[in-house]
């Protein structure tokens, strides 16, 4: 990179870029890349990890919507033949596109903290090609993600990821590692995409249900899901109306909402 033409960071990305090599050490150890993995990186900015994970496998896809950032990114990488670049927003790229026949996806990144939320459903929806992601993310997001229930992080979030994959708080990392420094601490994830031990019939009405229960948090279970399931169904599910969304685990969700299900599919007493 040109030491006297720095890329400005630019706030409509959310970039904030990593820098400090002891933290960038630490992500390299969390992740222990191999030579055959298929590594997908989103916002690689201006290489900090990049050039390390070339250095490791020799061969890397990367996702970066900022044009301007590529240019960068290619003479910090000595314009490396195993870098793929593909420019685009991460919310809408198709990541399976990325696999290899036997070989699933290792996605890592330091993702824009305004819309990671977004991006993990988006990447979650395809599952099925991704073996695991390591991602930075604001600090109080990650808590939210690990929470167990009955804490004050404790939410859709943490109920929604839970059905989906495991996931693991691995450290936390101060605004003093990124230029320029945020004004939140960040934390390192790790997301394992799995199927979870209890069956969700209907994984979108799930996750109506988790959205409605936790729409008004300080209401009941019965208030807080009225127009959805009664007070009688709830109970059904072995559930107390009473007792407000923070005290179930998502296989309560899941119970519940495969009840709904079975209800919406069974033959009307009618017919």
């Amino acid at each position: 990179m040109n030491e006297h033409a720095p890329h400005q960071a630019k706030k409509r990305f959310g970039q904030n870029f990593l820098h400090d090599p002891q933290v960038i050490a630490r992500i390299l150890r969390a992740i222990h890349p191999q030579a055959d993995d298929v590594l997908v990186e989103i916002g690689p900015g201006l290489g900090a990890l990049t050039v390390p994970l070339l250095e490791k496998t020799g061969r890397l896809h990367v996702v970066e919507i900022d044009r301007d950032v590529i240019p960068h990114l290619l003479e910090a990488t000595g314009h490396a033949p195993g870098l793929q670049i593909t420019q685009a927003d991460a919310l809408t790229v198709d990541y399976r596109q990325f696999a290899e026949p036997g070989k699933r996806l290792r996605l890592i990144g330091n993702l824009p903290y305004n819309i990671s939320t977004p991006i993990l459903f988006h990447l979650l929806e395809q599952a099925d090609a991704i073996t695991d992601m390591h991602f930075m993310l604001q600090k109080e997001v990650v808590e939210r993600m690990c929470a167990e229930p009955g804490g004050e992080h404790y939410g859709r979030l943490t109920v929604a990821l839970a059905a989906r994959c495991e996931v693991a708080h691995l450290f936390n990392v101060g605004p003093g590692a990124f230029r320029p420094a945020p004004k939140v601490d960040s934390a390192i994830v790790r997301l394992r995409p799995r199927t979870p031990e209890y069956a969700i019939d209907d994984l979108a009405l799930f996750d109506r249900v988790v959205a409605a229960a936790f729409s008004q948090r300080r209401k009941t279970l019965a208030n807080a899901l009225k127009g959805v399931a009664d007070a009688a169904t709830i109970t059904a599910a072995g559930i107390e109306p009473a007792i407000r969304a923070e005290r179930l685990h998502a296989r309560d969700f899941a119970r519940l909402a495969n009840l709904l299900h079975a209800r919406a599919s069974a033959p009307s007493a009618a017919g």
